[in-house]
């Protein structure tokens, strides 16, 4: 798919969104996760498609997959990558290279439900997380690059998740049989 095939898509959503803002509310695709056994996870889209986790040895699992956290700085890299690509793309700008790394810190002892040193818990999710972002098309000024960067991740739909940290509403069925 060229850029120009990409722009001239993008100009068409757009103006159907502008004539009709309601038709761009939509009920994301689930994702469904089943448990397997000791620490695998399988999850799995409406279309088909399974993603495997497991949990590293020291945790109970066989460290041969993606741990679940993992999913989610891919998620993130690969939603501020199009999100890039989409906005270079109804620019007119032909990119050389793009490549978006997300990497976090986290503490393993939130994951565990355990207190710090004063009795506080510990948050389970990450403190920090990165975004690295590389960045190539030829004949076009480093400031437009970065203003393209910074344009592209404000329009992403999962690093918006993040820094809005978008309420989780939690539903629970029990199965008591």
């Amino acid at each position: 798919m060229t850029s120009e095939h990409i722009a001239a898509a993008l100009k068409r959503v757009q103006t159907v969104l502008g004539r009709r803002p309601g038709m761009g509310l939509q009920d994301d695709a689930p994702a469904t996760a089943v448990w397997q056994d000791d620490m695998r996870v399988v999850v799995a889209h409406d279309n088909g498609t399974r993603v495997a986790t497991d949990m590293a040895s020291e945790l109970g699992g066989s460290g041969d997959l993606v741990a679940p956290g993992w999913l989610l700085r891919a998620g993130l890299a690969s939603c501020a990558t199009t999100s890039i690509a989409l906005a270079a793309a109804a620019q007119d700008i032909d990119l050389r290279g793009l490549e978006v790394r997300v990497s976090s810190r986290s503490d393993t002892r939130g994951l565990l439900g355990m207190a710090d040193a004063r009795g506080e818990p510990v948050a389970a999710g990450p403190s920090e997380i990165t975004m690295s972002v590389r960045i190539a098309a030829s004949g076009v000024a480093s400031e437009r690059l970065r203003a393209l960067v910074e344009a592209g991740c404000r329009c992403s739909p999962v690093p918006d998740l993040v820094v809005r940290v978008t309420p989780l509403v939690l539903r629970i069925d029990v199965d008591a049989g």
